[in-house]
């Protein structure tokens, strides 16, 4: 057979697998030898191997490291195999220069793999072995395409840039260069020779036909792949332990993922080697899932159930036998399967980050709301996923129907006892066994005073943060007679809360008097948008960028006229190239009262004595209070007629803007925007259609002159809601996680929309509703309820939660005791959002033996010290019970 190039890979065609159904595994010959002298002392040619020596291609004469390079399309050279070399390694060179390697069968490796993982464990005395000793991290698959040369007894290989990962093949040019060291390959397998007799009906299973000339060939790369690297570059200790389970006889279908057909799994294991006491860990399951796009959601919520102790051992197990595939509530057992499948590929010796693609189109076909790329809640999959899992895997074939009996007056726990066994009769799980508790739930009626308690089973507590119900605001406060100048006052009210709810914590900040009352507008462009006069209106309508000013009026300000003042002053500016002049409006807008029938001088003096505290003295401070002085000086600067000296037109007309005299402030009635200038108000003489109107607009022109004798900047001056930026953050508010957790078990009444139907009354109530803690789950999920949802709004709150880490007890929190189950639980798992709502991140923080913990961060896994696993991202806490 002559070498050559193969048609395209879509034209391969799948040759018969062989009886015994194994992998190839191309591992460092050193280790595999380790392991067959201290296994086996029979020393016949079925321990011996075939010796490989690399060459270059006989077609190329030039130095090796110029074609096996990553900047080339393809990795070649050849095999020659060196006739009467039967090897069994007894040279002592042998393995010692890294460049001797082994090929062996998939039932060999996991010998292999057995003796040193028991190996290195006994000699450690159970502390940790770091894999990154040996650099055995991963195993990986290599494409290669094959092609015989019988005259010169040699094997082509080629390694094919496109049939590859780009890292993949980043790896393979570094393992197969030959411009250092002699490259030996020794075949433990048996499976070469099949190439040499082209009996096709034994070619190894992952061999497939590619042309006449070339066949293509899976690989199995074992312990020469990169150690898992931490974010600053340094190896990640990670240990290797307890394979005790391991079977030879489940090998390719665990491999495969066949849950199916497993009698014995190669990952079955203790949990307790991976979560005990003992602090021990394995490098197993130290795997990231890669982003298909926005799914770091999903990713965050997998990695925190595919590390659940008990879960662990049952995906790892022989599960396929529980597989409902009739459940009408169930998915045909597929999410289970899908489910199943990842973990073990999150759990296989060494794997590099898995793409979870096959597991998103399940999830997508029975959750559209997750389908397409968008950013989800990872509670929200988490909750869908332990339901469907649950279904999926419910040993319930038939459910019967159960009725709930009346308490009759029954001790709470002959009551609990029966609910919690109806329950089981039709929903028997892994997940129930596992995940879910019981609270008790008390309703009283608010009238008849009937109790009705019911015991309902959870699959996890979603806890308020009881902190985060308040919101700090700023506002300023202005003065209807202006006695005083602007104050702004900072303040607390309800995050839910209402407008009258603002009005009251502002009254008590600024002191104000009890024949006044305040009067809240927004500010925008320098003009009144809106007044926030409902009561009863949500406080969330109001924005952190918005402007609020609050106008300090008499209780009875509403039996006369109200006017709001605008103010507009010139300003001089370039318009193409020429130096030109035009009116800008500035300034808060001032409110004030006047009489039913009011004249020109009236609206003057009342802005006069509304503007007097930013009047600029003679000795260059402010004056707060307002003297007859300063408004004679005032007036004396106003003119008393409503046109130019030589008769011309109005200063401020309609028509056109036209410039007052230097000493002249001009009064106009005006839309609500300032910008229509309707009627010029003439001094001395009555305004009209004032009565006829609750609220007018007057727009007020300053002339140059003027803004110089007043510190129109103050008047200017108006802070945001909440002012927000880099460094402008607010404070960090921070709670206990027990506070929420008693803030979810209080009494409370039920809202307008959560009526109960009280069977006393015949009619729905809005009764009180208080929850019992009763029985809890081996795995306890708390969800931290970061995300609120109103009608107009969403919001996250950021609330820091100081949870428990070692030890969370539940004892005083439980409503009955059972003394032969413990009531403390060890965190275990934490799923992070990092953003705002809407966007964001998640990851996942994992605890791994001892105080080891691990960053999951899509396919980035890095160790992080259990001080920083502490933060205000935070969203669901993972904890198992443990004994004390």
């Amino acid at each position: 057979m002559e070498n050559g190039l193969s048609e395209d890979l879509s034209d391969s065609t799948q040759l018969p697998e062989s009886d015994n159904d194994q992998r190839v595994y191309f591992v460092p010959y050193r280790w595999w030898k380790d392991a067959q002298d201290a296994t086996t002392s029979d020393e016949s040619d079925g321990n011996r191997g075939v010796l490989f020596m690399a060459t270059p291609p006989s077609s190329y004469a030039g130095p090796m490291k110029l074609i096996n390079s990553i900047f080339n399309p393809e990795l070649a050279f050849n095999l020659r195999r060196e006739e009467n070399s039967l090897q069994n390694g007894e040279s002592g060179e042998v393995g010692i220069s890294g460049r001797d390697f082994a090929l062996v069968s998939g039932e060999m490796w996991l010998q292999a793999l057995k003796w040193h993982s028991d190996t290195k464990v006994a000699a450690k005395c159970g502390k940790i072995f770091s894999a990154a000793e040996d650099d055995m991290s991963d195993v990986y698959p290599l494409q290669l395409r094959l092609s015989v040369l019988r005259e010169t007894n040699s094997l082509g290989v080629k390694v094919i840039k496109k049939d590859n990962v780009t890292e993949l093949f980043r790896r393979a040019c570094k393992i197969f260069s030959l411009d250092s060291e002699m490259l030996r390959i020794w075949d433990f397998s048996g499976q070469t020779a099949l190439f040499f007799i082209n009996d096709k009906t034994k070619f190894p299973k992952d061999c497939q036909q590619q042309s006449d000339q070339e066949l293509l060939l899976e690989l199995q790369i074992y312990g020469l792949s990169d150690s898992i690297k931490c974010r600053e570059g340094k190896k990640a200790d990670m240990a290797v332990q307890n394979y005790n389970g391991i079977h030879s006889s489940g090998t390719s279908t665990a491999m495969n993922g066949n849950a199916g057909n497993t009698s014995t799994s190669i990952f079955r294991s203790n949990s307790s080697a991976f979560f005990g006491r003992s602090g021990e860990a394995g490098s197993l399951g130290l795997t990231g899932l890669q982003n298909l796009g926005n799914t770091c959601f999903m990713n965050s919520a997998i990695q925190c159930l595919a590390h659940t102790p008990k879960l662990v051992d049952y995906f790892l197990g022989d599960y396929g036998r529980e597989v409902n595939h009739k459940n009408p509530l169930g998915m045909n057992g597929e999410i289970a399967l899908a489910f199943g499948d990842l973990l073990r590929r999150l759990w296989a010796p060494g794997a590099t980050p898995v793409a979870p693609r096959t597991f998103k189109s399940k999830l997508a076909r029975f959750a559209p709301q997750f389908s397409g790329f968008n950013q989800h809640d990872s509670q929200e999959l988490l909750a869908f996923l332990l339901d469907g899992l649950h279904e999926d895997l419910n040993r319930v074939k038939s459910k019967p129907y159960v009725e709930a009996k009346d308490e009759e007056s029954r001790p709470d726990e002959e009551v609990a006892d029966e609910y919690w066994q109806n329950h089981v009769a039709r929903n028997d799980s892994v997940i129930v066994d596992v995940c879910q508790g019981q609270y008790k739930s008390t309703l009283v009626c608010p009238d008849c005073r009937k109790v009705s308690v019911t015991f309902d089973p959870f699959m996890y507590l979603s806890l308020p943060l009881p902190s985060t119900n308040t919101r700090t605001m700023t506002l300023t406060v202005v003065s209807a007679d202006g006695s005083i100048q602007p104050s702004s006052y900072t303040i607390s009210v309800p995050k839910f809360g209402k407008c009258e709810d603002l009005i009251q914590a502002l009254s008590i900040a600024c002191s104000l008097g009890i024949d006044e009352t305040l009067l809240v507008a927004e500010v925008y462009n320098n003009r009144i948008i809106r007044f926030l006069e409902e009561p009863a209106d949500y406080l969330s309508l109001i924005r952190d960028n918005d402007r609020l000013v609050a106008y300090r009026l008499k209780k009875d300000f509403d039996n006369s006229p109200l006017v709001v003042f605008m103010h507009q002053h010139m300003e001089e500016h370039y318009f193409h190239g020429k130096l030109t002049s035009s009116w800008k409006a500035f300034g808060i807008p001032l409110v004030g009262n006047v009489p039913n029938f009011v004249s020109g001088s009236d609206i003057q003096n009342l802005y006069l004595q509304l503007v007097a505290p930013f009047r600029i003295p003679p000795d260059g401070t402010l004056d707060n209070d307002l003297d007859s002085t300063t408004i004679e000086e005032v007036e004396g600067m106003v003119d008393n007629t409503s046109s130019s000296p030589d008769g011309d037109a109005k200063p401020c007309s309609a028509k056109g803007v036209e410039l007052p005299s230097d000493s002249e402030l001009q009064f106009y009635l005006t839309d609500e925007k300032g910008m229509v200038k309707d009627e010029n108000i003439v001094m001395n003489e009555p305004v009209p259609k004032i009565g006829l109107h609750r609220r007018f607009n007057v727009l007020v022109c300053w002339p140059e002159k003027l803004t110089k004798q007043y510190d129109t900047s103050l008047l200017s001056s108006l802070p945001e809601i909440f002012k927000s930026g880099f460094f402008a953050k607010r404070p960090q508010e921070s709670v206990s996680l027990y506070n929420c957790l008693e803030a979810f078990l209080k009494e409370e009444p039920l809202g307008p929309e959560d009526m109960w139907y009280c069977p006393s009354c015949k009619q729905h109530r809005q009764a009180s509703k208080k929850l019992d803690l009763w029985r809890l789950p081996e795995i306890l999920v708390i969800h931290l309820k970061r995300f609120s949802y109103t009608h107009s709004a969403k919001n996250k709150l950021e609330t820091y939660v100081d949870f428990p880490v070692d030890d969370l007890d539940l004892s005083t929190h439980l409503s009955y005791k059972n003394g032969q189950l413990s009531h403390h639980y060890m965190l275990y798992a934490i799923s992070n959002h990092y953003g705002s709502m809407g966007g964001g991140h998640y990851t996942a923080f994992i605890h791994y033996g001892g105080d080891q913990w691990y960053d999951f961060d899509d396919s980035h896994v890095s160790p992080i010290s259990q001080e920083k696993i502490k933060t205000s991202a935070a969203y669901v806490l993972f904890y198992r019970r443990v004994l004390k």
